[in-house]
């Protein structure tokens, strides 16, 4: 089958990879969409460290069930439409017994530290798939992963109604963020350099945007949540809160970068710092978002590529002229 390979970092090039095959609890899903995230930059750069070379990276994915493993549980057939959480926790670590899985002692992820979906099939654990409804296209499928993963990040800052919240970064994590807080009633400020994303934040009901928070003129934030990982935007955002405020790093950095942060403030101030790690329990709430209309799919979904044209997916990804790009294994070649 054609896939995209990662032979090693800075490396990228579609070809021939064997066909997957089903492990006893395993399917193979053919693939219709796949999604690019920050992580697969990283992966293609050599900054995530989970990652061994080579591989078929693709995490964010919906397809069809072409064959099951011998043992699959559920009622799985053959024919049936699914999207995929990627995680794959050991279930017998410590941080797994406690229900922490997305901070496995071995934590894995299709697409990020075996074969993903930037390819025309792919093999996943029966376990990890859910069934996409009808309404659904398989590009909306492979949304479901990103929203599931910032219905975590919203979990682990919290949320009240009429709290005020600053989001920095206005990509499709950006927006995503943005739309569930405001559906749990905060009101929501948005900040990106790329000024040409701000009209969409603005659509999609943000109270005020801007491209640096310093034109935001000194105003005080309940809650703040990083969408970039860039180190200069997490200390913006550390910066804008009230005493008491929250802070939600959820944009992935470099394993390398580092931040300064008052620790005089975080003490004086009670502010709180937190981390969100990809998807916990949280990929179900999120297929009943997204199938539900509760995000605004199409406000997110730009540029669709073939299979072939994977380097260039990433490289306009990169240049951030779109939103969610995504590369369809299925479609014709460019």
């Amino acid at each position: 089958m054609r896939a995209a390979i990662v032979d090693q970092p800075g490396s990228v090039r579609v070809g021939e990879v064997p066909d997957p095959t089903p492990g006893e609890r395993d399917v193979v899903i053919k693939v219709g969409a796949c999604g690019i995230c920050g992580t697969d930059l990283h992966i293609a750069d050599g900054h995530f460290p989970p990652t061994p070379y080579p591989i078929v990276p693709g995490h964010e994915f919906a397809g069809e069930i072409v064959e099951l493993g011998r043992d699959v549980p559920g009622g799985w057939q053959v024919g049936d439409r699914v999207a995929v959480d990627p995680s794959l926790f050991c279930g017998y670590c410590d941080p797994c017994r406690a229900g922490h899985g997305n901070l496995c002692e071995n934590w894995g992820a299709t697409g990020d530290t075996v074969d993903g979906a930037f390819a025309e099939y792919v093999a996943v654990p029966a376990s990890t798939c859910y069934r996409l409804p009808d309404h659904l296209s398989w590009r909306e499928g492979a949304l479901v992963e990103p929203v599931s993963c910032a219905v975590h990040g919203v979990r682990r800052v919290g949320v009240e109604a009429g709290e005020h919240f600053l989001v920095v970064g206005a990509g499709t994590m950006g927006l995503i963020m943005q739309m569930l807080l405001q559906r749990a009633g905060a009101r929501v400020t948005v900040v990106d350099r790329n000024a040409s994303r701000l009209p969409r934040a603005k659509d999609l009901g943000a109270h005020a945007v801007a491209t640096d928070v310093s034109e935001l003129d000194g105003e005080r934030f309940d809650a703040a949540a990083d969408c970039t990982g860039a180190a200069p935007a997490i200390e913006a955002a550390f910066d804008s809160l009230r005493r008491g405020g929250r802070l939600l790093v959820f944009g992935v950095a470099p394993a390398e970068a580092r931040v300064a942060l008052s620790p005089f403030r975080i003490y004086n101030d009670e502010i709180t710092v937190v981390g969100s790690m990809a998807v916990l329990h949280s990929y179900g709430a999120a297929l009943d978002l997204v199938a539900s209309g509760a995000v605004d799919t199409q406000a997110l979904l730009t540029d669709a590529l073939p299979l072939e044209s994977f380097p260039d997916a990433l490289d306009l990804m990169r240049s951030g002229a779109g939103l969610k790009v995504q590369v369809l294994p299925g479609a014709p070649n460019a």
